[in-house]
């Protein structure tokens, strides 16, 4: 069987380590089934081919692609710019690809520069309560995910508008476009399918400088996340694995 392509943009070792962890726990994937890039790491080789894997899984981190280019971070700006050049031949060729998180940035940059922004729709730190659309009920990747779901966010900007040629397949009250997809294989998600509690604990405590929110509401986040509803979304990234690892 074809390995999948994780590509990791996080550069805090902990919060990658964790976040792999997390991809191939929910994924069900194992070790030798994966390639995993750390991209703060090593680069993508110039020959990488995505038709190689079975599938191309984009995990999060704390970079914004509609961030001015001299107010990103170097080592963010190299990751984001890694990635976009790999986007070309997914979308043309409609590779399987699943980018969660900073992920559906990266695809909406791709498809049309300035549809995600700090606008509007950005997310504190919470479990989203999301709900699948029409074209959504349909789709295999949310097959035995109930109509209505909660799911772990957190991010400061987010697609304001749905590219063209993309399918709206989950929205909640407060960021409509929580995942979409594009061709029939590349899919994207706001929220975290990877994530449960003990995930964006380990975050929280990472990330409690970035501005998400207020450094002294840490320990209220936490209790929060523990008390919250989340499952579904891990039938996400399931669902992903099993259609495309054969």
């Amino acid at each position: 069987m074809k390995p999948f392509l994780i590509l990791q943009l996080r550069p805090e070792t902990d919060a990658s380590d964790d976040e792999f962890q997390a991809f191939l726990a929910k994924g069900g994937l194992d070790h030798d089934l994966v390639h995993r890039i750390r991209l703060d790491q090593q680069s993508i080789p110039a020959d990488l081919n995505p038709n190689d894997y079975a599938g191309v899984i984009v995990g999060g981190g704390p970079g914004c692609v509609s961030d001015a280019p001299d107010k990103k971070d170097p080592i963010e700006a190299r990751i984001e710019a890694q990635c976009l050049a790999l986007m070309p031949k997914i979308t043309a060729q409609d590779i399987p690809f699943l980018g969660c998180c900073y992920g559906i940035g990266i695809l909406g940059q791709h498809l049309e520069p300035g549809s995600v922004s700090k606008e509007s729709y950005g997310e504190p730190v919470s479990a989203s309560l999301c709900k699948i659309t029409e074209d959504g009920r349909d789709d295999p990747l949310l097959d035995g995910i109930p109509d209505t779901f909660e799911a772990f966010v957190g991010h400061k900007e987010a697609m304001q508008h749905l590219p063209q040629g993309c399918q709206h397949l989950v929205s909640s009250s407060r960021c409509p476009y929580q995942m979409i997809k594009c061709g029939q294989n590349v899919y994207a998600t706001q929220f975290h399918p990877e994530a449960d509690a003990h995930n964006f604990e380990t975050r929280i405590g990472i990330y409690k400088h970035h501005g998400y929110f207020p450094p002294e509401e840490a320990e209220a986040l936490v209790d929060m996340v523990h008390a919250a509803n989340v499952h579904a979304p891990a039938q996400i990234l399931r669902n992903f694995v099993t259609r495309y690892r054969a």
